[in-house]
């Protein structure tokens, strides 16, 4: 709930500054909230059609951590496209979605570093006893709570899979 007035009153700093790039991707994240509360709120009203419309519109709105993965999402949709513009000889258009990624990434928790990323990755190794690359899923189901929104699942998945591979 914070996460997401902190995101307004920035919007509406931006506004006031007319920083275009912070506008647009602060207006695009409240959009992916919005929709994303929209799918919760859909989703909880065919499990509970005895809730009032603001009662349901108070038990969809999406958690910090909720919100979290929304941000992650948008973040990891921008690197995918990012990909493709440089394939596409479109460098430009690669360095606009680099800047809402930098944007984004200010209302991530703070990123693990490589180390410490590494320890718990060798510490989910260990407890889930995984010896092969086959073992990857468990790996990674142990893992996702610790490092959810403060490190890049796809850098994640690749430090996991040397360390299974040595």
């Amino acid at each position: 709930m914070f996460l997401k007035e902190n995101i307004k009153n920035n919007t509406i700093e931006a506004l006031k500054q007319g920083n275009e790039i912070l506008i647009s991707t602060l207006r695009m994240l409240l959009a992916a909230i919005i929709a994303k509360e929209k799918e919760k709120r859909y989703k909880i009203s065919k499990v509970k059609p005895e809730l009032k419309e603001e009662e349901l519109i108070k038990e969809s709105e999406l958690s910090d951590e909720e919100i979290i993965d929304v941000i992650s999402s948008e973040i990891k949709k921008r690197k995918d496209a990012i990909v493709l513009y440089e394939k596409g000889n479109r460098p430009e258009l690669a360095e606009k979605e680099n800047k809402e990624i930098k944007i984004l990434k200010k209302y991530l928790p703070e990123q693990l570093s490589e180390e410490e990323l590494k320890k718990l990755i060798e510490e989910s190794i260990n407890k889930t006893e995984a010896k092969e690359m086959r073992d990857i899923g468990k790996v990674m189901a142990d893992l996702s709570p610790k490092i959810k929104g403060k490190a890049d699942s796809g850098e994640v998945s690749k430090i996991v899979k040397e360390l299974l591979t040595k």
